[in-house]
């Protein structure tokens, strides 16, 4: 099995700034101060990249205060334009971005240029939404007047992105950010800081003026973030991760209401119903669960599958997952890279030991190999009971725990019991049982026989406590738009 040459490795990270982007400079962060970059398949330290300071942070926001006006001000199509330098610039690159991606992050090459892609596609989309911001024009009630409706940048943002997909969640906020005219300061998860400063790079190329984006890398994220929520220069805030660290942050946004936008925590229930198509409903079920090795708030964390077929549609997909290659994301030929770190891989053996202990039954995988690097193999899960702690939160690891169900009402019933409303996936030939299970489920999304969701020209986001506002689509920009009406009254002749 090849791998990548080293050298092309250590030219890649060599390559790539590792200071702060702020007001289109690469600055040191105050004291010098700098953390390191960890590869997950070794272990071991790729580089080391500066750590900001609130003081950091605060000269970041300064800048991009600064250049607000004047990026509101330019035309919606050289906005388009930029956006549309930056997509291409992306593309040209993919080679050495997903090497990058795959180095600091751990999934494999062909899934990495496939986020690549996906990232990419963001500035396309928005770059069309760029020219698209509409406004209204009617008469008041009584006559006498008329409404003016505009549609305006909300200014200032701040955006928080997680290190799962480190260059999609990027542009998924930056690019309709910078479509409705707003300047923005990004700070990317501390465990994959590479591929946003890979960002900064093109976007500067791509022509985005000095101060419209910057970017800060800090080990303590709240530390600089929170000065800035609360320094009231800010109008918005767009963040991924956590539920827990979201809600965090929408208590520091009240103090001066921020518009926020949050992204969190899922537990997308994979239902089967008896009369699926068991290989469309297997491959689906790897898709949902395998995308990023597990490591993804769309991941199937609860599968509900008929007691009638759950036997044949285990032994289906123990044999595939088997299957997967388990390596170094370099190597040709990995299906499966290594989870993100060690706190990433205890939670996954844990959760694994518990299910055991409470009655599962291992179909294949649930054993770490010895070596070096954050891997867990790929593992089903069978009779796992309901009160299993896998049940009530993200695995966010190559594991598909099987729960046997009877009734439709029973499953809708078990897959809303939970405080997250992400996604969830249905496999059934029945179009009327379809229609109403992905109307009674309490999510945002629901795939329909397609074990993948997300797409760039959907609307992405969820219920309850996966999230406020959504991502992408044609409303996607609508979170950094605010609407204002201007009354005009006629007078008389």
């Amino acid at each position: 099995m090849t791998e990548v040459d080293k050298s092309a490795e250590a030219k890649v990270v060599a390559a790539v700034q590792k200071r702060l982007f702020v007001g289109g400079q690469w600055v040191e962060a105050t004291g010098g101060g700098t953390f390191e970059v960890v590869d997950p398949s070794t272990g071991e330290a790729l580089c080391s990249v500066a750590d900001a300071t609130p003081a950091d942070g605060r000269a970041a926001l300064d800048a991009a205060v600064s250049a607000q006006a004047g990026w509101a001000a330019t035309a919606p199509r050289q906005r388009a334009d930029v956006l549309m330098g930056a997509f291409e610039l992306l593309h040209e690159r993919v080679d050495d971005l997903a090497l990058l991606m795959t180095l600091e992050m751990g999934k494999p090459l062909a899934e990495a240029r496939g986020e690549i892609a996906y990232a990419a596609e963001f500035f396309r989309h928005f770059a069309a939404e760029a020219v698209r911001i509409d406004g209204g024009y009617q008469t008041a009630p009584a006559g006498n007047a008329r409404f003016l409706i505009t549609r305006q940048p909300v200014g200032p943002c701040l955006l928080i992105t997680p290190w799962n997909f480190p260059m999609a969640m990027g542009t998924r906020k930056l690019g309709p950010a910078l479509a409705a005219g707003c300047t923005s300061v990004i700070k990317p998860a501390h465990q994959t800081p590479l591929s946003m400063l890979a960002l900064m790079e093109i976007l500067a190329e791509a022509g985005v003026p000095d101060g419209v984006v910057n970017c800060v890398t800090a080990m303590d994220a709240g530390g600089v973030m929170e000065p800035l929520i609360r320094s009231g220069l800010a109008r918005k805030l767009s963040f991924t991760g956590s539920t827990r660290v979201g809600k965090v942050l929408l208590e520091q946004c009240a103090e001066k209401v921020l518009r926020t936008s949050l992204e969190l925590g899922g537990n997308a229930p994979f239902i089967v119903f008896e009369d699926a198509n068991l290989d469309e409903a297997v491959d689906g079920a790897i898709a949902a669960k395998m995308r990023n090795m597990g490591e993804a708030c769309t991941a199937a964390n609860r599968l509900f599958v008929h007691e009638s077929v759950i036997g044949e549609f285990g032994d289906r997909l123990a044999s595939k997952m088997s299957a997967l290659t388990v390596g170094r994301g370099t190597r040709a030929g990995v299906q499966v890279g290594p989870l993100i770190d060690e706190a990433g891989l205890s939670k996954v053996q844990s959760l694994v030991a518990d299910a055991v202990t409470r009655g599962a039954t291992v179909l294949t995988g649930g054993e770490v190999a010895a070596g070096n690097g954050y891997f867990y193999p790929p593992t089903v899960l069978t009779g796992v009971p309901r009160d299993a702690k896998m049940a009530d939160q993200e695995i966010f690891g190559p594991v598909a725990p099987l729960t046997p169900f009877r009734t439709e009402s029973e499953v809708v019933a078990a897959a809303n019991d939970t405080e997250y409303g992400l996604v969830a996936y249905v496999y059934t030939n029945d179009l009327r049982r379809a229609l109403r299970v992905a109307e009674s489920i309490e999510t945002g999304m629901v795939g329909l026989n397609q074990g993948i969701v997300s797409n760039t020209a959907a609307p992405f986001g969820g219920v309850k406590q996966s999230g406020l506002g959504r991502e992408g689509g044609t409303v996607g920009i609508d979170e950094f738009l605010e609407t204002k009406y201007i009354g005009i009254a006629l007078g008389s002749n």
